[in-house]
């Protein structure tokens, strides 16, 4: 990094310039001000605040447009649950579907008939019923996901296969700010819920003693719900057993105690925040990871849920990585250019 000093307006105020690679940045040093800018100045912070408290109107009316719109994407996603379920069988015309991939509509006819012909046999020699709507549709998303895959335990797999729907609901007019993430299950031999729910409860207000840092509506805390486990099916703990020998006579027994086990399902007895007292590190960063799951979920899963499945969305997640990381190689780049050219000279 090279700093580079400018005289601004007289010689008792500065301008500090910072320059890292080829990207300059200018401070201006506030406290030199002259005491009839300074006033100004904070007449602007004035205006800035009030900027932000109509932002924070703005994104109210956002939230209420995010809930009228959900419910015309409802019909659709109650659709899609009963085609993934097998509740409802897709009619011809529902099931058309014209790929853009060329190589898959340039199929050579031959090869088409030479797969119809293996199929054919293959259904002679083992005769087995149609699955039945679209098997482990949701825990394949989940297997897909990295962010998902990362909490997705083996005993977890089982119980998602019982998932039959996941849907967002938005609060109401004239109730604070929040979402709920909502986990349909079929029947199952786990636990009696129909339903597990997430709630995320949203600010979208500036804060009084930060005002500027201000950029949209934030999730600040979120609760889950008990979970009625059907007795020794509770993947959430595990028993482990303990010898313990006493002190006086010697004796060993062995007692079995129940401990945390990792799961998915913990995500629904998330980490709670404190007014009153500080979290820890570790709190801290789980919690912004469940936020920012949480997030994930409404944005994009939720949305979008068929090209999770598929991978086209996971796709167009990588694309979009490998962009970011050809753009920063590039800076990068420009910096180690920038570096051999030698340091500015200071500003007059």
């Amino acid at each position: 990094m090279v700093t580079d000093y400018a005289s601004n307006l007289n010689t008792s105020n500065r301008i500090i310039v910072f320059r890292v690679g080829s990207f300059v940045m200018f401070l201006f040093s506030h406290s030199m001000l002259p005491k009839v800018v300074k006033r100004r100045v904070h007449a602007l912070k004035r205006l800035q605040v009030q900027c932000a408290n109509i932002e924070a109107k703005f994104y109210e009316e956002v939230h209420e447009l995010e809930r009228k719109y959900a419910a015309l994407y409802q019909p659709l996603f109650d659709k899609r649950r009963d085609f993934v379920t097998g509740t409802v069988e897709p009619t011809e015309e529902e099931c058309e579907w014209h790929s853009e991939r060329e190589e898959e509509e340039e199929l050579a006819e031959e090869v088409k008939e030479k797969a119809a012909i293996e199929d054919a046999k293959k259904e002679e020699a083992v005769p087995r019923e149609d699955p039945k709507g679209i098997p482990e549709f949701w825990l394949t998303i989940f297997r897909s996901v990295d962010m998902l895959s990362d909490m997705l335990q083996e005993h977890d797999e089982p119980i998602l296969k019982h998932l039959k729907d996941i849907q967002v609901k938005f609060s109401e007019p004239g109730q604070p700010m929040s979402f709920t993430l909502e986990f349909h299950f079929e029947s199952n031999g786990y636990f009696n819920n129909a339903v597990l729910t997430k709630v995320y409860k949203m600010k979208s207000e500036p804060d009084a003693s930060e005002p500027f840092s201000f950029e949209g509506p934030e999730i600040i805390d979120c609760e889950g719900c008990l979970i009625d486990w059907h007795k020794g099916k509770d993947v959430t703990v595990k028993t482990i057993k303990k010898k313990q020998k006493h002190k006086g006579r010697g004796t060993v027994r062995t007692v079995t105690k129940q401990v945390p086990n990792d799961s998915f399902f913990n995500f629904f007895n998330p980490v709670k925040a404190s007014p009153d007292e500080e979290m820890d590190e570790d709190s801290e960063f789980t919690l912004a990871q469940d936020f920012e799951i949480g997030h994930f979920f409404r944005e994009r899963i939720v949305p979008r849920a068929v090209l999770y499945f598929t991978g086209e969305a996971l796709e167009d997640d990588e694309s979009f990585d490998e962009e970011e990381l050809e753009e920063g190689d590039e800076e990068e780049q420009d910096d180690e250019d920038d570096d051999d050219d030698g340091e500015l000279e200071p500003k007059a």
